[in-house]
């Protein structure tokens, strides 16, 4: 994780004060049960605006959103495979950036509209950014980050092996899995700077960032590959010294035995007694788990808090007085 920056001037106190970073789940943009049409994407975005704005027209003084893009990179592979013998295929990196833009401009739209009838003139702007990543991460010779959809065809998974994919075996079928290496830096990390200073909500590190690395001749390139939206969001807020790391999601926060009668939901949880949780294998290694890390990132860089809350319950969240919320361990 990059070295905490501390900025200066801020109080510790009210939420008016903060600089807070939020990171949109896909629930966010696509609903469990729903197809993910553009009308569908964009009334959820709209939804998911409407309590953000609230929070914001109440005083919150700098937020950065960041989002997943799951689904839309998904059906952008899938559109590669469908189109293959009539268009290029484009590469992971060229997906992540596609679908950046994309969700970036429909949650600028949503947002500042919604800011508009709270009489806040705040202006949204959305950054196709990218986070650099080590050429050498260990993630690149085993790709184990699931995305696209299922496929039950055997010769299908067979074909598409040899042209260099690889691919995981589920109960429903196989999945394709890509690299997820570790975010090192954000690289419009001083653009994004700049933009919360001159008063904008800035959308950035969408999906992860776009993966790219930089070669022996110095030169930046995207790679094919995915980053954790959670970790490359508590990378941003450390990076920006933010206080307060806002994961929004589908569930009220982080439960122990989730879905067993010994269920037990976390509220306030010293970050030391997260990790030895997560250590035991209390979140296994689904969609809690990368959450829970990038919590704990963000608190153990210096953080002041981390939040993992429904997105339902948005303004709360941002106060910290929802969801499970870690803070450093206590004396």
């Amino acid at each position: 994780m990059a070295a905490r920056t501390r900025r200066s001037g801020g109080s510790e106190g009210s939420l008016g004060s903060e600089r807070v970073v939020v990171a949109l789940g896909g629930n966010a943009i696509v609903p469990a049960g729903r197809t993910g049409t553009a009308d569908e994407q964009t009334a959820s975005i709209a939804a998911a605006m409407a309590g953000l704005a609230g929070v914001i027209a109440g005083g919150v003084r700098q937020v950065v959103l960041t989002h997943g893009n799951g689904p839309q990179v998904g059906n952008l592979l899938l559109k590669n495979e469908l189109a293959r013998d009539v268009v290029p295929p484009v590469p992971l990196d060229w997906c992540v950036a596609q679908t950046q833009a994309t969700i970036g401009f429909t949650l600028a739209n949503a947002l500042g509209d919604e800011l508009a009838g709270h009489g806040v003139p705040r202006t949204v702007v959305p950054l196709v950014s990218r986070v650099l990543v080590a050429a050498d991460d260990p993630a690149f010779s085993a790709p184990t980050k699931p995305v696209g959809p299922r496929i039950t065809d055997e010769a299908e998974v067979e074909r598409r092996r040899r042209t260099g994919q690889t691919f995981a075996a589920t109960a429903a079928g196989w999945r394709r899995t890509v690299p997820s290496p570790t975010p090192l830096a954000s690289l419009e990390l001083e653009v994004i700077r700049d933009l919360l200073d001159g008063g904008a909500v800035v959308v950035a590190n969408g999906g992860g960032g776009v993966p790219t690395v930089r070669g022996d001749d110095g030169r930046l390139r995207g790679v094919e590959a995915v980053i954790d939206k959670d970790l490359a969001g508590a990378l941003l807020a450390t990076e920006l010294g933010a206080d307060r790391f806002v994961i929004l999601t589908d569930v009220r926060g982080v439960a122990v035995g989730y879905g067993t009668p010994e269920e037990r939901w976390l509220g306030e949880v010293p970050v030391a007694e997260l990790r030895a949780l997560a250590a035991s294998g209390a979140f296994g290694v689904g969609s809690m788990g990368p959450k829970v890390d990038a919590a704990c990132r963000f608190v153990e860089a210096g953080g002041d808090s981390a939040v993992i809350a429904s997105l339902d319950e948005v303004g709360p969240a941002l106060e910290g007085r929802v969801g499970t919320r870690v803070v450093g361990d206590r004396p």
